[in-house]
């Protein structure tokens, strides 16, 4: 098969079980609203959980940056791009999570691949929750080191998979909160058999920090665990994008010598940074405590009214209304955007088959009247 029969066949299989992605483009896409040419709709698929996207503080903060550090970073932190601004958000965050060090990436893939691809070696066995992020699990798969993938938080499962002999290290990973079905993993009873096998611990909580724990710490300071590696991530909670790695002070010097993301990658614009710690400055005050009540309001009115549809069982601003088949998912986004809603389906290979879904996502940005509209529009449509 040719280079262009391969991609026309790949792409015909996607449409075909109505699994293609298309991209929109929009004027706005965070916040309370969606807009798209001179379009508007109730926005519930963003991830932006409080609303900082928008926040006053956090875009002059930007500004600010750029007027001082210019628009880009110029290099990777190893050449020239490693500026004040980085410097004081990593040491901010790492006092703010209890950790020596924090490292900053472009991206939670970024962050994720370039933990996994260091640390991994051969004869290594890397087990990771079955419904840990892509990046995580397409780390290890390229990496040299076995993926053993178990139960979706069975700590059982983990228990017998701990127990088995391996010649290398083991490296236990899973999600604060999982982006799919919002549900959070049971992270001290992950911990406790992971060290007394004498592996380490990762925890992704892109969708948990900011928004989970005192002070909004996250899923770990909640559960009260200190993972060996924590990824948080800056494009949910804090409004903005990039990722940060807290671990100990040697792990991050390693890093920093053998993360080819970190080496080899443009740095985050100095900019992009300043706002970040606005963004942080707010979540750890008494506002991020405001907006973190809201949002929980807002979680608790939606499956307040949503008792006879078809939700799953998560607290946290992901809200799943699985339905099972591709067709039916892309129907009701539809019938809900008619209705003025931005709804977007999740499909597989995005879940496993069979489950498709609305992935609801609520934020402290939306008003009562908003989660009110979308339980009537959501009543009508799955009727």
């Amino acid at each position: 098969m040719s280079w262009p029969e391969r991609v026309a066949a790949a792409l015909a299989l996607r449409r075909k079980s109505q699994t293609l992605r298309v991209r929109t483009p929009v004027r706005q896409g965070c916040g309370r609203f969606l807009t798209r040419g001179e379009q508007r709709w109730r926005n519930f698929s963003s991830n932006d959980y409080l609303g900082l996207s928008q926040h006053p503080a956090v875009v002059a903060a930007w500004q600010e940056g750029a007027r001082r550090y210019g628009v880009g970073s110029g290099g990777s932190g190893h050449i020239t791009g490693y500026s004040e601004a980085h410097r004081r958000l990593e040491l901010r965050l790492a006092q703010w999570l209890g950790y020596p060090r924090a490292l900053l990436f472009i991206s939670g893939f970024a962050a994720n691949h370039a933990v996994i691809s260091a640390l991994a070696q051969r004869g290594d066995r890397f087990i990771a929750d079955r419904l840990s992020h892509a990046s995580l699990l397409e780390a290890v798969s390229q990496s040299q080191a076995e993926l053993r993938r178990f139960a979706h938080n069975s700590t059982a499962a983990l228990r017998h998979m701990l127990e088995k002999p391996c010649t290398g290290q083991r490296l236990v990973i899973t999600e604060g909160v999982f982006s799919m079905d919002g549900d959070s993993a049971p992270l001290a009873a992950i911990a406790a058999p992971t060290r007394e096998a004498g592996a380490w611990l990762l925890v992704d909580d892109a969708h948990g920090a900011g928004v989970t724990g005192e002070a909004g710490r996250g899923s770990c300071a909640q559960a009260g665990v200190t993972p060996e590696l924590l990824i948080v991530t800056f494009g949910k909670a804090f409004g903005v994008s990039g990722a940060a790695v807290l671990c100990s002070e040697a792990l991050a010097d390693y890093l920093l010598q053998f993360a080819r993301h970190l080496i080899y990658s443009t740095a985050m614009p100095p900019a992009q940074a300043q706002a970040i710690s606005a963004a942080l400055e707010i979540l750890a005050g008494e506002e991020g405590e405001t907006l973190r009540a809201r949002l929980q309001d807002n979680i608790q009115r939606l499956r307040n009214g949503a008792a006879a549809l078809p939700l799953a069982a998560s607290p946290t601003a992901i809200q799943p209304l699985i339905v099972g088949d591709n067709a039916v998912a892309l129907a009701l986004a539809d019938s809900l955007r008619e209705r003025g809603f931005w709804v977007n389906a999740i499909r597989p290979p995005a879940v496993s088959p069979g489950s498709a879904r609305l992935r609801l996502t609520l934020s402290a940005a939306h008003c009562p009247e908003d989660i009110d509209a979308l339980l009537e529009a959501l009543h009508v449509c799955c009727e």
